[in-house]
């Protein structure tokens, strides 16, 4: 792998991971920033800021866990399918 190629899978790798972050972030911020005004709203006798703290905001960390592997994955599969290919 040339110093291009290996800037470039870098590079993605850092963009990916800063959207991930920032997804996490929202998420964190979200559920706790709106608790007070979806307190009102109650689904089965229970408000629904517990079901976003408690159910979602961990649903959402997983899938951040999963879409980051599934990308990595390929990420790297692509890297080494193009080191491969350089004489």
């Amino acid at each position: 792998m040339n110093e291009h190629q290996r800037q470039q899978h870098w590079q993605r790798t850092r963009r990916m991971t800063a959207w991930l972050l920032a997804l996490w972030l929202a998420t964190g911020f979200g559920a706790a920033f709106f608790a007070r005004e979806l307190a009102g709203l109650t689904v089965f006798g229970w408000p629904l800021s517990f079901y976003l703290a408690a159910q979602g905001a961990s649903l959402v960390y997983l899938a951040i866990i999963a879409i980051y592997c599934w990308r990595m994955r390929s990420n790297d599969n692509a890297a080494r399918a193009a080191a491969k290919e350089q004489p």
